[in-house]
């Protein structure tokens, strides 16, 4: 049953006929440990992500699936990594709303987000959370408002990097409220998510596979979800329409992408196998519980990634470039 399922999804891909051809490189690969290049720093929500994955997928492939972080500039240094690298399938990388559409609205890249690169799978997506650390004074997002608003251009807000979903969530709320915010940028999620915890910056608009393990630790405070649906990994958290800041919806997708040029019975392969760790129950379970939707399998395909990347880049590129982020 499972192959047969995982049959459909590559023939509505488009990649039954790379697999049907036999080539040599599909009959061989891989016949050596497979890189997946994260572009944030260990412990974040890509990271985590990422992590689960590749040990469902090494078991598919029968080779190790070894995450590397590389780090830096708001994740551009790790995607730049993957477009460089050997189109041969033993370097892929993991990325999300932030690096695949943000980042090139803002960052002068040396090539091309959608033609450098190979799409793979699109395989979560998840709304943010508005956060802040533990003994900040309000108990609702309204309090939380008027709590910035009365210490507004003072209120310290972390970012994992210039243009990182955290921070044109940070831009968005300032848009929606009026409020000025003191934006902290990080090295990832996770030294931000850290400080956050230690009290030392006072928000985020974090991704909720970030945040969740800490909310439910009781160590920093959740105001409300950045979507129109509450999340099932933890409902008792309000929608921002429903907290009082209707209409702050921003998702955040994750997707895997290979060099551009790489073959495409290797490409099939490792979509097959990303593919089947997204119909394993016990990663699906895992997903669920840091917040992710798995998309459905018509739209976990490289042809649907590819369609729904384009069309991020058309609705969010007008808008961040109208906002005039400068990198630091």
């Amino acid at each position: 049953m499972r192959r047969r399922f995982i049959a459909g999804l590559m023939l509505a891909a488009g990649l039954g006929a790379g697999l049907a051809a036999g080539t040599a490189d599909a009959q061989t690969f891989p016949s050596k440990p497979i890189i997946l290049v994260v572009p944030f720093t260990a412990g974040g929500p890509t990271d985590t992500l990422g992590r689960i994955l590749a040990e469902r997928m090494s078991r598919t492939l029968g080779q190790t699936v070894i995450v590397e972080n590389t780090t830096g500039a708001a994740g551009t240094l790790g995607v730049a990594r993957v477009v460089r690298a050997a189109p041969d399938g033993y370097t892929i990388g993991i990325g999300h709303w932030s690096t695949h559409v943000v980042n090139p609205a803002i960052y002068p890249l040396k090539f091309d987000i959608l033609d450098d690169l190979e799409p793979l799978a699109e395989i979560a997506t998840n709304p943010q959370l508005v956060v802040s650390r533990k003994d900040l004074p309000a108990t609702d997002l309204k309090g939380l408002i008027e709590w910035a608003r009365a210490n507004s251009d003072k209120v310290t807000a972390g970012t994992a990097g210039v243009g990182a979903a955290s921070h044109i969530g940070g831009l968005y709320f300032e848009q929606k409220t009026g409020i000025k915010l003191r934006f902290i940028p990080y090295r990832g999620g996770g030294p931000a998510l850290q400080d956050l915890v230690a009290g030392q910056i006072d928000v985020m608009f974090d991704q909720a596979a970030n945040s969740i393990p800490q909310i439910q630790a009781g160590k920093i405070k959740a105001f409300a979800v950045t979507a129109k649906q509450r999340l099932k990994a933890m409902p008792d958290i309000p929608t921002v329409d429903e907290a009082g800041l209707p209409g702050l919806y921003i998702a955040v997708w994750h997707g895997l992408w290979a060099p551009k040029g790489t073959p495409k019975d290797v490409t099939a392969k490792l979509s097959a196998a990303i593919f089947e760790a997204l119909a394993d129950p016990e990663v699906r379970e895992k997903f669920a519980a840091l917040g992710q939707d798995i998309p459905e399998p018509a739209q976990q395909t490289p042809a649907a990634l590819r369609a729904h990347h384009d069309a991020e880049i058309k609705l969010w590129w007008p808008l961040i470039k109208a906002a005039g982020i400068k990198i630091e």
